[in-house]
């Protein structure tokens, strides 16, 4: 999904869930509005606080794509179905200029 897309839906209230599978200090520098902070390692424990339905719309990001992609394969072997990949991931997502959250240190 492309960035512009995803701020689009956001900001119309009908955007998917977005799963942001970076490093906590990455996190809270900065994610997209709503994002779910699931670090690989905890969706591999079956740690990370993912949606319970299996067939909601997510989109996945991190930095600059590897550890989004081993998060979108991960979740699809625990049943997820309807997952894609943040075209240009974070970065992308800056430099498009696009709102930011972020969390105290």
């Amino acid at each position: 999904m492309k960035a512009t897309e995803l701020a689009q839906r956001i900001t119309a209230g009908g955007a998917p869930r977005v799963i942001d599978a970076r490093s906590g200090f990455e996190f809270q520098r900065g994610h997209i509005p709503g994002a779910i902070h699931a670090p690989i390692l905890k969706i591999l424990l079956k740690r990370a606080r993912l949606p319970e339905d299996k067939d909601s719309e997510l989109v996945i990001t991190c930095e600059h794509g590897p550890r989004a992609l081993m998060a979108k394969r991960l979740m699809a072997i625990y049943g997820y179905r309807n997952t894609t990949l943040l075209d240009g991931h974070m970065l992308g997502w800056r430099r498009a200029s696009l709102p930011l959250e972020r969390q105290p240190f």
